[in-house]
Formats: structure tokens, sequence, C-alpha cells
């Protein structure tokens, strides 16, 4: 990216798009980027949010980060009377071993990818405690060395919690945490050290007594898990509490489905893009005029919701004439779009008749926007501007406020021709599109006219039989209207206008 960058600055370039589809760790990274960083990977290098799918703004990306990362863990933590899950089991147990206090979804996936990036985990050498002293941390936890000599003639695991609560009474909590963490490797009598380990099962450290002999050599640094568990645990606890397509259950409800609007939604920004706005980088010249041109080509087709060709920024000379802008227009333009590599700059509008000789810098100025008016030959192998959607033109009304195309997956309404997302009007991504489709407006107008049509048919019926006449015959005719407006057959909907 650091090449890709000074590339594109060296190339002047305005504006890059990126498609941010990255997975890390078996996750989406730019949701965990996200909430750990409040933007995508990519926003290190000054890509920002750019067209966000189904109708989303940068506003309400902005919102949705700042909710999922605020997302607080002891909701999720409280389990009652009931028995903890492996998700609480999970966020407890990195809870106790960070130094700081982990309370929202941030700070818990914060500090994992902490753990993943450091190479050398932390050892009780390398860790500097200055709440308590040494003769503090060395008493309590050769207490708690005295409760796993009585434990080891079971040769079973003490869990961390377990030793805790023999421990409760005799230091504070904050103290007995940390002594914990640094109890592996401890040595103790009769040449026995204490062995530490990660519980698979309980997400939970268990500690014992073993021989040093038999005790491995990374027993200083065994209270943490390994980078194979911590990468398990990171997709385990994304997948669980991030993942809208894989989240499971857990209370408060309300929290849960916050957070499955929210991710959703981040999930649907993958389109970033940096602005290099290379017109700021330039020196101001004192002798220099600057002018954003805009050209209009006299021969273009002129399309209401055509696209027009975006300004250049013209640096002149401070004694430059009429003519050199013409000129400078012609061959910025010429340079950049293959459609203009013909372009002749006929006249400067909105200044009426000026002569080319007249100078810039009493009509315009240092600085200004212009228009200048020029043709290209039919004969260029491009004679249209285009965006890269295309020259077709669509509707896109959807319920989610989209406008335009923005990449999700699409379908008309036959009967308008009005483009909606598919996912908006019920019909998953996996899922198959059907060969007829009519939208809930369309429906609706539909209905109306139904229910027009029996009003005038009942209207019609109740005027003849006033009159005498033959009932069977007016029921017959409203069915035949109906039957005209609208057919509807096992495998297909035909939908026909009458007219008079």
């Amino acid at each position: 990216m650091n090449f890709w960058d000074r590339l594109c600055t060296s190339l002047s370039v305005r504006k890059v798009s990126v498609m941010d589809v990255s997975r890390k760790y078996g996750t989406e990274y730019r949701l965990l980027h996200a909430i750990t960083k409040g933007h995508s990977w990519y926003g290190n290098w000054g890509y920002e949010f750019g067209n966000g799918s189904y109708g989303l703004t940068s506003e309400t990306y902005r919102q949705v980060v700042e909710t999922l990362s605020s997302v607080p863990l002891d909701q999720i933590l409280f389990h009652g009377r009931g028995p903890r899950t492996s998700l609480q089991a999970a966020i407890s147990f990195y809870k106790s071993l960070s130094n700081s206090e982990l309370l929202t979804l941030k700070d818990l996936f914060s500090f994992l990818l902490r753990l993943l990036q450091e190479s050398n985990m932390p050892t009780s050498e390398s860790v500097v405690l200055c709440a308590w002293s040494r003769n503090d941390v060395e008493e309590l936890q050769e207490s708690m060395i005295k409760v796993l000599t009585a434990a080891s003639s079971e040769t079973k695991w003490v869990a961390r919690h377990t030793l805790k609560g023999v421990m409760c009474k005799r230091a504070s909590p904050e103290l007995l945490d940390y002594s914990l963490k640094h109890l592996g490797g401890k040595l103790a009598s009769n040449c026995m050290m204490v062995q530490a380990r990660c519980s698979p099962s309980s997400y939970d450290v268990e500690f014992r007594l073993e021989p040093v002999s038999s005790a491995p050599f990374q027993a200083l640094e065994s209270n943490y898990p390994s980078r194979q568990q911590v990468k398990s645990d990171l997709k385990f606890l994304f997948d669980s509490l991030v993942n809208p397509e894989t989240m499971v259950q857990y209370r408060p409800s309300t929290t849960r489905q916050t957070v499955i609007d929210a991710a959703t939604k981040l999930t649907d920004c993958k389109e970033f893009m940096k602005d290099f706005k290379p017109y700021q980088k330039l020196v101001n010249n004192p002798l220099g005029i600057y002018l954003m041109c805009q050209v209009e080509l006299s021969d273009q087709f002129k399309e209401e919701n055509h696209p027009t060709i975006p300004p250049e920024l013209l640096v002149l000379p401070w004694n430059a004439t009429v003519e050199d802008l013409k000129n400078e227009a012609a061959k910025a333009f010429r340079e950049v779009y293959a459609m203009c590599k013909r372009l002749q700059v006929d006249a400067l509008l909105d200044y009426g008749l000026v002569e080319d000789s007249f100078t810039l810098k009493f009509l315009i100025g240092s600085t200004g926007a212009v228009k200048v008016k020029g043709t290209c030959p039919s004969k260029s192998a491009v004679n249209r501007y285009r965006l890269e959607r295309g020259t077709e033109n669509w509707t896109v009304d959807c319920t989610c406020g989209a406008k335009d195309d923005d990449g999700e997956r699409m379908l008309a309404c036959d009967s308008c021709g009005v483009w909606q997302h598919t996912r908006c009007i019920g019909i998953e991504n996996c899922d198959p599109t059907p060969d007829k489709f009519m939208c809930i407006r369309c429906m609706n107008l539909l209905s109306h006219q139904r229910s027009d049509q029996k009003s005038s048919c009942s209207i019609t019926n109740t005027e003849q039989s006033s009159k005498g006449s033959t009932s069977q015959d007016n029921v017959s005719t409203c069915r035949e209207a109906e039957a005209a407006a609208v057919k509807v057959e096992s495998n297909e909907l035909t939908v026909t206008f009458s007219v008079g």
C-alpha cells in the first residue's frame, strides 16, 4: 500500500477507490478493524467512506462504528443463576489476562489483536508493578503454592477461579489477579515448579505442581494461550458476538439486535475512497494564475442526467491572455480524456464577447473558475463522456433509500421498470431471482384498479336491478372486465392495461 500510495501521488491521481473484501484470522477484517480502530484497514492510508450500499451514508457509517465499538461486555457476561456459557467463559478468561479493564467490544478485540501482534508474550520478569511491593506479591504467591501443595496429592489441576476464591480474604482482587497472572513458573520446595495451562474446555487457567525436570522450558509463559489458541478464540468471539450470520443467542436481546443491525450496516460498506487533493499541494505562485476550467462540448448529446466532464486545473503565467487560456484548456483535456484527443476550444463562456488578446488578470484575477466551449470531431474513437456505470439510463428507487446502482444485486419490476435490491424485497442473496416480478407499488396500484372496477360493477348492477334487468348478465360482464385486467396462471403473471 505504501508503494501504491507513492505511485498515485507521483501520477497526480485525484481520487482512488477500493473495494474492501479483506478477510483475516477467519473474520471480515473491515468489520473487525472498524470496531478496534474506528475505520477500515485502508483508512491507515487515508481511505475514507466512499459509497455505501443500501442507501448508507458517511454519517450512518460513523454512528454504527461508534455503536458497535461501545457495546458493554458486562451485560453479555451476566448469567444470573444459570450456568456460564462458553462465550461468557472466553470473555472472562481474556478479561483476567488483561492488565487493563476490558469494558467494551472494542477493548476485547483490541486486546486479542494485541496478543497476536506481540512476538514475545510478556513474562513475570518483563512486567513492572508499582502498586504493591515485591514482598506483598511473593507472600501471596507462597500462600497459593501451599494450596497447590495440599492439592498435589490428587494430581489434579486447580482452576484459577477456585484458587482465587480460596485466597479472596488474603488480599485485594487486583493483587490476586496480578499474582495469579505470574504464578506459573514459580519454584516451590522439593524441586517442584508451578505449571500453568489454559484449559480448552473451560477457558480458564489451571495450576498444579510438577517436578522441575518435567516442566517445559516455556513454563514462565504458560499463563498465556498460544498464538494458535488466540486466533481460534478471536474467530470464535467474532462469530459469536459480531457476525450477523453466525451470532449466538445471548442476553439482553436488545443488545444483540443492536449489534446485528450495526454489524450488517458495516458489512454493507465495502467501497472506500481517498482524495489525494493534488491541487492543494501546489505552491502558490504570486506570478501565476490558477483557474479551474470546465469544458462544454457543443456536439455532445444533451441529456438530462448525462454526467459532465470534471474541471481541470490550469496554471497560467501572470500575463496570459484569453487565447493562452483556450490553448492550455485544450491541451489539458486532450492529455486526460481519450474522447478529447481532437478537442478544439472555441469560446470563453459567461464573459460575453472577449477578444483573444485580452489579458486574463484583468478579467478573472489570480484565481477563479471558468467554462469554455469546444468541439470534438465525430470520428473520434470515443465520442461520449462515460462513467464506470456505463451510458445506460435506469431508475433505482429502493425502500432502503438507494437511488443509484451500488454494486449489490438488484431486480427490475416488470411493470414500471424501477430497480430495487433483492434483499430489500425479501429475496436472499443465495436465492435465485424470479422470472416475473412486480414491485409493491405496482401491486397496490393494481389492487386499487381492481377495487374501482368492482365498485363500478356494483353500481351498474344496482342501477340495472332497479330497472328490472337481468343481474346475471351484469355479473358476467364484471367478471370479464376483471379477467381482462388481471390474469393469473400457475407459473406466470400477466398484466394487461386497457384504455377506453
